[in-house]
């Protein structure tokens, strides 16, 4: 696992307003872009659209708005634009030599991306900074966690219990990548450090190459009303399945 590094975002332009969103996620090497879903995106490529075609408009927007981040951050990279059609499993299908990673919700779209010669795989995940319903707290968070946030002042364990989540989507799309493998949400295991921004996700269980207990390093950052994570593995020979 790779230490997060001091990758500094610039400025996204969300809706009228201009906001500073500082994305310490993701060490040197990963490029990072931005959309709002709530704007017009560029059209898509032929090879995209087929993914989209049959699906709701809202779903079309935000596909949209995550491509045209996709196609940003390699610019960033120094290449040219390329499509980033998705799967059978719904999964961005990235261009040859690079790996990736996009998410969105209502107001934004992340997309980080990089070398694969350098990365194996990337993860990232942006949520509203708003309580986890409690219903989905004993779905979600394993014993642990539970008790990790029964320990956490009242008022903050619903945005935390989010931070949670938060960091199990970004673990999982990180490994997926390497296992293409699909599993509960109990499988993976969070410890935050509220006071670095740090977290690491254990498996509980193996999963593919990832023994039971192996650990994945990983950042979090919340402000602007969200609450995003990121995680990066380094390619292979340097990146280790237990962690740096």
């Amino acid at each position: 696992m790779i230490a997060a590094g001091n990758f500094q975002a610039d400025t996204l332009r969300a809706g009228a307003a201009q906001t500073a969103l500082p994305m310490k996620l993701f060490p040197e090497g990963i490029a990072v872009a931005f959309s709002d879903p709530r704007s017009e995106a560029p059209a898509l490529w032929a090879t995209e659209a087929a993914a989209v075609a049959r699906a709701a408009p809202r779903r079309r927007v935000e596909f949209a708005a995550g491509r045209a981040a996709a196609r940003a951050a390699m610019v960033r990279l120094g290449l040219p634009p390329a499509p980033v059609p998705a799967g059978p499993d719904r999964a961005p299908v990235w261009p040859r030599g690079l790996t990736g990673s996009l998410t969105h919700n209502q107001t934004l779209c992340i997309a980080a991306v990089a070398r694969s010669d350098a990365f194996r795989a990337i993860g990232v995940d942006v949520e509203e900074d708003a309580p986890l319903p409690e219903d989905l707290i004993a779905t979600i968070c394993t014993l642990a966690e539970r008790a990790w946030l029964a320990c956490q002042p009242s008022q903050t364990r619903g945005h935390l219990a989010r931070l949670i989540f938060s960091a199990k989507e970004c673990a999982y799309k990180c490994q997926y990548s390497v296992t293409g493998q699909i599993f509960d949400f109990d499988t993976l295991e969070i410890t935050p450090d509220l006071d670095t921004g740090q977290f690491e996700a254990t498996f509980v269980r193996s999963i593919g190459p990832f023994a039971a207990g192996t650990c994945l390093s990983g950042r979090s950052w919340r402000g602007q009303g969200v609450i995003a994570t990121g995680m990066a593995l380094a390619a292979a020979p340097r990146w280790g399945l237990g962690g740096v």
